[in-house]
């Protein structure tokens, strides 16, 4: 009789282990999805200032049309990416091609005096410092949900139901260097 007891509360201590480590492992997925749609939504917010902006400095230098389709096109692959690492290529090149639309608006003075120009600068601004807050908290919740993922015992219950890895969001090689400052 006393065996079945210690039986049967074995089995009860392992299921409720196992559910215990099944649910965080959900709450972690979970808050890593929430994270995922937290960049989401910053760089919809950045997709959606630079055809503002695009139409702003076309209105002053109409005859830069390379530089405008390169943000265009670089804004359509960064709206079609899908992968944490095709955002982050493609982040990078639209952050290029945006560098090199502000670069123009040097060669501008009265686009760089205009004052919708000026808001829609300080709001992209703004907007970049955000995605990269939520780049670090998406990274952050990776980190958290690949660590219960991995260690034991939640990676057994981790395997039996299917929970993978998540890809974190990784700056492009290029962007890993050095800085290189030239006078």
């Amino acid at each position: 009789m006393t065996s079945l007891i210690v039986l049967v509360a074995l089995v009860v201590l392992v299921a409720v282990l196992f559910i215990g480590a099944y649910n965080g492992l959900v709450r972690k997925r979970n808050a890593v999805d929430n994270a995922w749609a937290q960049v989401d939504v910053q760089l919809k917010r950045r997709h959606d200032l630079v055809p503002n902006l695009v139409e702003t400095v076309k209105g002053y230098a109409a005859h830069e049309r390379g530089a405008l389709e390169a943000v265009v096109a670089a804004r359509g692959r960064a709206v079609g990416a899908s992968s944490p690492q095709e955002h982050a290529a493609a982040e990078d090149l639209l952050t290029g091609a945006l560098k090199n639309l502000f670069a123009l608006a040097e060669a501008y003075p009265d686009l760089k005096a205009s004052r919708n120009f000026s808001e829609l600068a300080e709001e992209l601004s703004v907007t970049e410092n955000r995605i990269a807050y939520s780049r670090q908290y998406y990274n952050d919740a990776v980190l958290a949900y690949n660590n219960a993922v991995e260690t034991i015992p939640a990676n057994i219950v981790a395997a039996a139901a299917g929970f993978r890895r998540r890809e974190y969001f990784r700056a492009p090689d290029e962007e890993r260097g050095p800085v290189r400052v030239r006078f």
